[in-house]
């Protein structure tokens, strides 16, 4: 199996019939991939594209009019935050949004759910966990409603026209966190619903979410055991980030950034030690930037303990027990470097596999599989045995 790993080669697809997955069933197949439970925990759909069929879902009318009346392209740049940046460099790096079904396959079947699957099936994939993109930046709108309303419209629409397609289509219900009592109903309402695995935050926002007015939502979801996943991106915008002249610097700095303010403001503020049954996943920042933290939060920490009176173990502990999604899996060129790094976040147990698909630097499965100092119980565990527990899944059912 070794040698499989070093020989592996990807051909070269013509630009005319370009596709990510040209030779993904190949690669799984040739790696026994079909074969391991497999759980996608980050995937995406371009809501805006099914904008039509949300907006009647949203009940506010003043809040649903432009959406049913406006064109994608004046909604993703006057009514939803921008978020500025080059993500495909003028296309020197494709996106694969445009799939060719196969006939009969998905008919009847949304065309959304039937897009995922479809692509599912080619990356060996049993469960997808899908989460929306330009809705990333909704905790930033400037009226609170807006971020409320659609996500409630959101949430409905996905539960009741994409995920009854497929059991193998899971989600993270959206939490307008701006608003903690509209977040707190949101899982009354979404908590058990078919597909719903848990609830996400959009990491880029700037409330402080250590604030009293939000124990409310992290107590109910500790009542429920629920997994929260802080999803992380860049925002040029920022005052930070206005620095960089390069989007290569905020595509690089912003998606960490966000998940480390996110991440220290509930460790500092003892959030894990109050509510240990709610379980944090910080999702699409990378793993480099953890050891980071770890080693400068329980730095500060032996020096000014003080500050943070509600813990009552180090901070690196509660870090380590929590969920980290793979994607982008970042290497070093020494691959002993590699494996120190998933050796100090515990990776074999807390690391998820993520894809990121259909985004431009998304990993398909192999991406972990042939990381040399993999056990074969850590591949099997990172790749869909860590989360078949954390979410409760049943192990899926093969042919």
């Amino acid at each position: 199996m070794s040698d499989l790993r070093e020989t592996a080669r990807a051909e070269v697809i013509p630009d005319r019939q370009f596709s990510f997955l040209g030779n993904a069933r190949k690669e799984a197949e040739r790696r026994g991939l079909f074969d391991i439970p497999i759980v996608d925990c980050d995937c995406h759909v371009y809501e805006t594209t099914a904008m039509a069929e949300i907006a009647a879902y949203v009940q506010n009318p003043a809040v649903r009019r432009p959406f049913e009346r406006y064109s994608q392209f004046m909604l993703a740049h006057a009514f939803l935050p921008g978020n500025l940046g080059d993500r495909m460099v003028a296309g020197r790096i494709k996106t694969d949004l445009d799939q060719v079904l196969p006939q009969g396959e998905f008919e009847g079947m949304h065309p959304i759910a039937a897009g995922l699957l479809n692509s599912m099936n080619q990356m060996a994939i049993d469960y997808s966990i899908l989460f929306p993109t330009p809705m990333l930046t909704l905790g930033t709108h400037p009226q609170l409603e807006v971020e409320v309303e659609l996500a409630r419209a959101y949430n409905r629409w996905l539960v009741e026209r994409v995920l009854p397609a497929s059991p193998r289509i899971k989600t993270m219900a959206y939490l307008p966190l701006s608003d903690p009592d509209a977040s707190v109903d949101f899982i009354e309402e979404f908590a058990g619903k078919p597909g719903v695995v848990g609830f996400m935050v959009t990491a880029v926002r700037y409330q402080p979410i250590h604030q009293n007015r939000f124990v409310k939502v992290f107590a109910a979801l500790h009542e429920r055991s629920l997994p929260v996943a802080f999803h992380s991106g860049p925002n040029w915008s920022d005052r930070p980030f206005e620095q960089l002249n390069r989007f290569l610097g905020v595509h690089a700095l912003g998606f960490p950034f966000y998940a480390m303010i996110q991440l220290t403001n509930l460790v500092l503020n003892g959030i894990p030690e109050r509510f240990p049954n709610m379980r944090l996943i910080f999702m699409e920042a990378g793993q480099a930037w953890v050891q980071l933290l770890i080693a400068r939060l329980d730095n500060e920490y032996r020096q000014r303990s003080s500050e943070a009176p509600l813990l009552k173990r180090l901070p690196s502990e509660y870090i380590r027990e929590m969920y980290f999604t793979t994607q982008p899996l970042e290497q070093f060129d020494d691959v002993e470097h590699t494996r120190a790094m998933f050796e100090e976040i515990k990776g074999e147990s807390q690391l998820l596999y993520s894809s990121d698909y259909p985004h431009q630097d998304f990993d398909l499965p192999t991406q972990v599989y042939d990381l040399p100092f993999l056990s074969d119980d850590a591949r099997r565990n990172i790749l869909g045995g860590n989360a078949l527990k954390l979410f409760g899944l049943p192990a899926p059912v093969r042919p």
